[in-house]
């Protein structure tokens, strides 16, 4: 008995016949029109078919296929769900096709999120990779905090009237009061001098836009896995360039290279967590990546709490990445990059591997020609197609700007824990913690379909602003309950969260093929907010609560700025420009409407 779509008969139908005997698998579809579905114990992993068979052939009440297009559910091995299939009449299918029996054409293949389902969208081989890459995250959060402590300025006293013009002058009679060293107190960059602490932070956020613009296009081109052991490669060389450096003009240059092969991985490695997974699982490996940057911040000021010469904690600090770089040869190349290059067989080896780390047998696994798949005189889409494209240029200056303010805000709040009252290492830790709670606020609400992706992010940017502003109505001598530090760290926290879900918001925005540049491009404007936010906290001289008002405006602004991008929520997430402009949960739509005509 061969059940089909409600109609049944003794033997199988030539086509079906014919087809059952192929090397792929057999067909086994759902119901039609209310016929209850039928699960196989086994089969195997088939994406899209198309086929006309003529009424005669099934002995039946009705016809197995209208003329119209039609869907069907897809079993994998052990009755896996694989997705739904498209049913139309012969010569409308899409890609490459083989004939399998009389009147029957067979598209081979999944695509890659159907094939990753059928590995394993996050199994134990998975999150072994994101593993090593979230963890880098205390790595990046070391060297982006590095000036915190490095460039931390103590108490000093100057025995006589004046600062006497020459270093070797001021060295004879300044004391400083601390019981830890700083380029402050090895070059006295004081008074006339002190700009320049925040300058190499400032050359440092400069270094990160320039990574950004750069890093993002490249590793769309060149691939992520080489790009991303590239920047780690260079991050760590001159990173021991920095602790080593003789003079100021050699640390502050050596931070401007470390910002950008240090922007540039840190974004390479964020797109390889994602794409090493089902998009399923998207949100919470972007949550993890950036709340193991927080506690980074708080390992760091640990490990200045512990190491007080700065040279040591630079070089302590910056020898981790050794390990991560010679671990990070075993990563293997992004599958959904590779898919989105027209890279189809290497994409089917890395996908078996994820399967075999899973656990799971050698599977069947085939995909289908990627929709992005260029031909010989066409050119790789580049930075130029988010102007060109109508939807992504509208997008891509909105998110220009949220990023930069969720930047300008997030690290103003970081530098300026170094300005509150109280203990400098507290402070420090306190402000890279206080971003923990948030996360699983942001795995909570972004999966919820009445609240979003969207509406979420708006929500914590509204909330940091208020929060900053309401710090100019509290004294500024009054406890830490009571006074602006409590309010600036809960701002912190609102703005991390919104960080969180912007890197996340931003990955499911653009395709596949654009994701880098896409992201590379947001996160360039990002990186403005980090060259100002340096100087913000020198505004207390006029008034305490200006930097918290600067701050707060600006995350208001953004917050209802948000509201005007579409939501992303249980959306497919577009491969190529193509299928950014039809989106395949459109074209579902539509059948469905078909079906119920």
């Amino acid at each position: 008995m061969w059940p089909y779509l409600g109609a049944s008969c003794l033997d199988p139908p030539p086509a079906l016949a014919a087809f059952s005997s192929c090397s792929v698998g057999r067909l086994f579809p759902t119901a039609w029109r209310g016929c209850p579905a039928l699960r196989p114990p086994r089969s195997a992993a088939v994406a899209e078919l198309s086929f006309q068979t003529p009424p005669t052939v099934l002995a039946g009440p009705r016809p197995v296929l209208p003329p119209r297009r039609q869907r069907v559910r897809l079993y994998g091995r052990g009755g896996a769900r694989l997705g739904w299939a498209r049913l139309s009449p012969a010569g409308r299918r899409c890609g490459r096709a083989m004939a399998a029996g009389p009147g029957l054409e067979l598209e081979l293949g999944l695509d890659v999120e159907e094939a990753l389902a059928a590995a394993g969208p996050f199994g134990r081989g998975q999150r072994r990779l994101t593993a090593l890459l979230v963890l880098l995250q205390v790595y990046v959060a070391s060297q982006s905090m590095l000036i915190v402590l490095v460039g931390a300025v103590p108490r000093y006293h100057i025995d006589q009237e004046g600062i006497p013009a020459s270093r070797a002058e001021l060295a004879k009679h300044i004391r400083f009061a601390s019981n830890f060293t700083s380029i402050v107190t090895e070059w006295y960059l004081i008074d006339r001098e002190a700009y320049k602490v925040s300058l190499a932070s400032s050359l440092f956020f400069a270094g990160l836009l320039i990574g950004n613009i750069t890093f993002g296009p490249l590793s769309d081109k060149l691939g992520r896995k080489p790009v991303y052991i590239s920047g780690l490669f260079f991050d760590v060389i001159f990173g021991y360039v920095t602790a080593l450096a003789p003079n100021y003009d050699i640390f502050a240059v050596s931070r401007f290279f470390v910002g950008i092969v240090n922007g540039g991985m840190a974004l390479v490695s964020f797109v390889l967590t994602q794409e090493y997974v089902g998009k399923s699982f998207w949100s919470f490996t972007g949550s993890l990546t950036n709340v193991t940057f927080a506690v980074g911040i708080a390992v760091f000021a640990l490990l200045g709490y512990c190491i007080r010469e700065w040279r040591y904690l630079a070089l302590v600090s910056n020898t981790p990445g050794v390990f991560f770089l010679l671990l990070s040869f075993m990563l293997p190349e992004s599958p959904r990059w590779l898919y989105s290059q027209g890279k189809t067989a290497e994409a089917e080896d890395v996908l078996q591997y994820i399967a075999l780390c899973n656990g799971k047998e050698r599977l069947n696994l085939k995909l289908k020609p990627s929709a992005g798949t260029l031909r010989k005189d066409e050119l790789a889409p580049g930075i130029l197609n988010l102007v060109k494209q109508p939807v992504l240029r509208w997008r891509t200056i909105l998110l220009m700007y949220i990023w930069y303010v969720c930047s300008f805000v997030y690290y103003g709040l970081t530098l300026n824990a170094g300005e509150l009252r109280g203990n400098l290492y507290l402070n420090v830790a306190l402000s890279g913690l206080v971003e923990v709670p948030a996360f699983p606020l942001c795995m909570f609400f972004i999966e919820k379909s009445w609240s979003g992706r969207r509406k979420t992010m708006t929500c914590f940017l509204t909330f940091a602003g208020l929060a900053c502003v309401f710090t100019m109505f509290l004294p500024t001598n009054a406890n830490l309950l009571l006074g602006p530090t409590l309010l600036a760290l809960c701002g912190k926290m609102m703005v991390s969260a919104a960080f969180n879900i912007l890197y996340i918001y931003t990955s499911e925005l653009y395709p596949t093929v654009l994701r880098n540049a896409g992201l590379g491009v947001c996160s360039m404007s990002c990186r403005f907010g980090g060259i100002l936010a340096p100087f913000v906290p020198s505004m207390k001289s006029l008034s305490p609560s200006i930097p918290f008002v600067v701050f707060g405006i600006t995350g208001l602004s953004a917050g209802f700025l948000t509201l005007l991008l579409p939501e992303t929520l249980n959306k497919p997430i577009a491969e190529s420009i193509d299928g950014l402009q039809s989106p395949r949960y459109q074209v579902l739509k539509n059948e469905e409407t078909e079906q119920s005509s």
